[in-house]
């Protein structure tokens, strides 16, 4: 029974004893001999034939991804197969992302950099993140995240997720929290009930001036009605993805007015690495070991 990872065996030293654990970084071609893998995590945002190789995995029955979410993995799936995704691992790159553009875009740091670059002293006043309300919907793990990071900015924090429970909202009661935030920061899973969920009829009840930080998946915002909203001045928003993505270069989002956009880089930072290989090292001997995986997926993707 074979093991095909895409961390080097020294980092996941010591591997477990009756799993033959190979390495395959996504870049070379995979190794000829496939039949007996078992277990399979493709290399962290590899192109498309790192996913393709499930399909030329027969004896496949874990599929540990390194992405928090999994709905591009539909097509992959058969049964028989256990999913486990990367819960935990970008929560603490994802809630850093969020505040650095979140205080980036109130504070006017771009606009900054750009005079700068010209050489041109610009003072002005800018917007605090003090005495704000940002209101985190789609309150789990990463949402948690950015709260903890939020505190000491003096703020307001109000939450909203898909289940009522102490101290959170439930998603019904959004329309009656969006009016009362500042910032509205989006870090929903992608379903088919979150495609689209901010559509012209959310953005127009989120008060004037307020900013949208978009740190979920683009195809949760509806691209043209935030373009709207933008090109009016009457809101702000900074998003690390967009809908499309990769966002063309004559894409209008690239010049809307008061857009802040990151390439899609939550969880790419210096802490994804060592939470990866640690993960990844605890699954390969719960799987030998024939205990229970962690991060399973149940459920609709």
């Amino acid at each position: 029974m074979k093991a095909l990872v895409p961390f080097p065996l020294d980092e996941l030293a010591p591997l477990p004893d009756g799993l033959d654990v190979q390495v395959w970084d996504g870049l070379t071609d995979p190794p000829a001999d496939l039949d007996d893998v078992a277990f399979y995590t493709p290399r962290y945002l590899g192109r498309r034939p790192t996913l393709e190789l499930i399909h030329d995995l027969p004896s496949l029955q874990v599929l540990q991804v390194l992405t928090a979410g999994v709905d591009n993995l539909r097509p992959y799936l058969r049964d028989g197969m256990t999913l486990c995704n990367a819960k935990g691992l970008h929560d603490a790159s994802t809630a850093e992302l969020a505040l650095a553009l979140m205080l980036a875009s109130l504070r006017d740091l771009p606009d900054f950099v750009r005079a700068q670059d010209k050489g041109e002293w610009s003072f002005r006043f800018t917007s605090a993140l003090a005495d704000k309300t940002v209101l985190i919907v789609g309150y789990g793990a990463v949402g948690a995240a950015i709260e903890r990071r939020l505190d000491g900015f003096e703020c307001n924090v109000l939450r909203v997720a898909r289940t009522r429970r102490d101290g959170i909202a439930g998603m019904d009661e959004l329309p009656e929290l969006l009016p009362r935030a500042d910032v509205v920061v989006l870090i929903v899973p992608m379903t088919d009930e979150t495609r689209g969920m901010v559509d012209a009829k959310f953005l127009a009840r989120m008060k004037d001036g307020a900013l949208l930080v978009n740190v979920a998946r683009g195809p949760v915002v509806d691209t043209d009605a935030l373009l709207a909203e933008l090109t009016s001045g009457r809101l702000k928003a900074v998003a690390d993805v967009t809908d499309p993505e990769p966002l063309p270069a004559d894409h209008p989002l690239w010049k809307a007015p008061g857009l802040l956009i990151s390439p899609h880089v939550g969880g790419a930072s210096s802490a994804f690495h060592p939470r990866a290989v640690k993960l990844v090292r605890e699954q390969l001997h719960r799987f030998a070991a024939g205990e229970p995986l962690v991060n399973v997926v149940t459920g609709a993707y």
